[in-house]
């Protein structure tokens, strides 16, 4: 993650992820259940298109999955992509997700 995006909170809405930057915003659409949280969509405002903003809020998503104790669906294709780049975090995604063995 870049440093400008470090010390910005990751805020849990209803039904995003969210981080603001310079008034402008990068989210996760999710659903949640007891034991999982499934990542439907990712997307930053235009204004942070290239600033790396989309990959911050996914950082700070799967941080906040592993320290929950559930489990991560990456349905989104973003987030996906990040994983494959970053296996590391395939730790936390659940086993039964049909994409497990792409990742």
């Amino acid at each position: 993650m870049k440093p400008e995006f470090e010390n910005i909170p990751l805020v849990k809405a209803e039904k995003r992820f969210e981080i603001e930057f310079n008034g402008h915003y990068a989210f996760i659409d999710y659903r949640e259940t007891t034991h999982q949280i499934a990542l439907v969509h990712t997307e930053a405002d235009p204004e942070l298109a290239g600033t790396g903003a989309a990959a911050a809020v996914v950082e700070k998503t799967l941080n906040y999955i592993e320290e929950s104790g559930k489990k991560l669906l990456p349905f989104c294709p973003y987030v996906f992509a990040f994983i494959k780049k970053h296996p590391e975090w395939k730790r936390i995604v659940d086993e039964k997700f049909e994409g497990y063995d792409k990742l």
